[in-house]
């Protein structure tokens, strides 16, 4: 009597037993067979990763991705903009020039479409956009890849998370469908023995990743010996070495507008205390091609530093007319020959004058200039760095409209972030508090959650604006600390303290129509030094010189 296969006297057995059971129940049985037998359709692979042709599925996180790979010259290629949002912003790809820009914390890597690795192109352009060798991205990145790039069904699995997750082992031989349930097509078939990494457990069924390259679904009854495994990294994360000042900064920014204007250095730096930096306006870029005008002076920059100040010259796009209404900031930024030559210029500017670095203060960006601009910095952070420059850079208060300025690389490329903690209320817009206590604490606060404290400076107002409202029509002029304390006197204006905003508030009635204060003073001044202290920021940074009398740096000069 020949042996026996195993297993399959049972499965005679079930198929006898069915035959019966359908035979005493007629239709019913049929019906009830039908509803509880398990499938044995096949899932169309192409329809579940969404592929066709040489397209590579995108697994991300063991989550499937709208976009889409591609398979050329036996190397897996990811779309640019995916990798820059999912994986690593770094990869600048200047659409204009052709050219791949990387940069590191002391270097800058370019690329051009003749630029090979060691598989073959570093990157592809075509139709639908430029695309990264999967070999250059992990070169760059700290991720784990599993590819499945030369069977038929191609697909890459990247995980980004190193945090420890679940496996377990088939103890009984199954298939792992689309989905849970026994009538869901399957995607792949289990052996003993085989391992398979678990996603999500439900009570019957669990989600599964298997080596083969699937994600779907297993009965946990075929499941045992779970086990916890923490994934381990072997990647080398570029260090970004920062300066960072001995002392806490206290910074003064000092408005020049004209070369005579140099002069008000040490009359300006009388009124002050303690003040460690000063940041002149000098440099205003005017047009596309980075041309920009220069107010800088030599003999400047000797006498703050023969009065223990460093000099941080500020590179601005928005202090003339000629820059505001000509420079285009996207068009100037996204254009590396553009950013390059800028920031040649700039160093040699350092070179002649001998100041100890600078501050940006790019406003009114649009969206999409965004990447554009966090590119400039982090290129020119790798010049700064490399001559001992410090690099600052201003900052709105966090909000939604603001966020592409990316305060989180600014925080690991720049030496310090400067939120400028005012304009709550500004001209041309609604009446109210230049920087009210809340506003200001929103703005440290949500700016830490992107940037360590040990670099942020929050910058103060000492000035305020006065709100006139006439038939209607609501109209502002800023004063400084000094001259609206003579406005309040002139005008018999009463001010109460509101603690809810940490300022004193007045108004009157005359000629011009309603007018309204919300004051900066000393009590609301010592709030908001009171805030830099409660977080142990960086410093204080203060708008602007001139505008204050000496007694506002008594309380500025505490920040020690």
């Amino acid at each position: 009597m020949g042996r026996r296969r195993k297993g399959h006297g049972c499965a005679v057995t079930v198929l006898v037993l069915l035959l019966l059971l359908m035979a005493a129940g007629g239709a019913g049985g049929y019906i009830y067979i039908r509803k509880y037998m398990p499938t044995s359709e096949l899932s169309d692979k192409t329809k579940v990763f969404g592929i066709k042709g040489s397209q590579v599925a995108l697994l991300l996180d063991n989550e499937l991705q709208e976009e889409k790979g591609i398979y050329e010259d036996g190397q897996v290629y990811l779309p640019v903009e995916w990798v820059n949002e999912y994986l690593n912003q770094r990869f600048y790809w200047d659409e204009g020039e052709k050219l791949l820009v990387y940069a590191l914390p002391e270097s800058i890597v370019y690329a051009d479409e003749d630029a090979q690795g060691g598989k073959g192109p570093l990157f592809k352009v075509t139709d639908d956009g430029m695309y990264l060798s999967l070999g250059l991205v992990v070169n760059y990145t700290d991720i784990r890849t599993q590819s499945f790039a030369t069977s038929q069904i191609k697909r890459v699995f990247i995980d980004t998370l190193w945090e420890p997750y679940d496996t377990a082992v088939i103890k009984k031989a199954g298939q792992v469908r689309e989905k849970g349930g026994v009538k869901s097509p399957i995607l792949t078939e289990l052996e003993q023995g085989e391992s398979v990494d678990v996603l999500e457990t439900m009570e019957k069924w669990s989600r599964v990743r298997t080596e083969d390259g699937y994600i779907g679904y297993i009965e946990n009854r075929r499941l045992e010996a779970r086990e916890q495994v923490t994934p381990q990294s072997s990647f080398e994360a570029p260090v970004y070495t920062s300066i960072s000042m001995d002392e806490k900064v206290r910074l003064g920014f000092h408005q020049v507008t004209r070369q005579e204007a140099n002069s008000t250095l040490e009359s300006y730096a009388a009124v002050t205390k303690d003040m460690n930096v000063i940041v002149p306006t000098w440099f205003n870029v005017i047009s596309d091609d980075g041309t920009y005008n220069s107010l800088a002076s030599k003999e400047y920059v000797d006498k703050a530093h023969g009065m223990g100040l460093q000099v941080w010259a500020m590179v601005e796009n928005v202090s003339t007319q000629e820059s505001v209404k000509n420079l285009n900031t996207k068009t100037l930024m996204s254009s590396t020959s553009t950013r390059r030559k800028l920031i040649e210029n700039l160093m040699k500017e350092a070179d002649t004058y001998g100041f100890d670095g600078f501050n940006l203060d790019f406003e009114s960006l649009k969206a999409e200039a965004g990447p554009h601009y966090v590119q400039f910095v982090r290129e020119l952070s790798v010049s700064c760095r490399q001559k001992g420059l410090v690099l600052s850079v201003d900052n709105y208060v966090p909000s939604s409209y603001s966020a592409f300025y990316n305060r989180r690389e600014q925080g690991i490329v720049a030496d310090y972030v400067i939120i400028m903690g005012y304009d709550e209320h500004y001209a041309g817009g609604e009446a109210g508090p230049v920087a009210s206590i809340s506003y200001v604490k929103d703005g440290i606060g949500n700016t830490l959650k992107e940037v360590p404290k040990e670099k942020v400076i929050n910058a103060v107002p000492f000035y305020t604006r006065v709100w006139t409202v006439n038939e209607g029509k609501t109209t502002s002029k800023a004063y400084g600390i000094v001259d609206a304390r003579q406005w309040v006197a002139d005008n018999h204006v009463e001010l109460a303290w509101d603690e809810g905003l940490g300022l004193s508030y007045g108004s009157t009635v005359n000629g011009n129509g309603e007018q309204y204060i919300w004051m900066e003073d000393e009590k609301s001044m010592a709030l908001k030094i009171g805030l830099v202290k409660d977080f142990d920021l960086a410093g204080v940074a203060c708008w602007k010189l001139g505008f204050e009398s000496s007694d506002i740096w008594d309380i500025v000069s505490t920040v020690k």
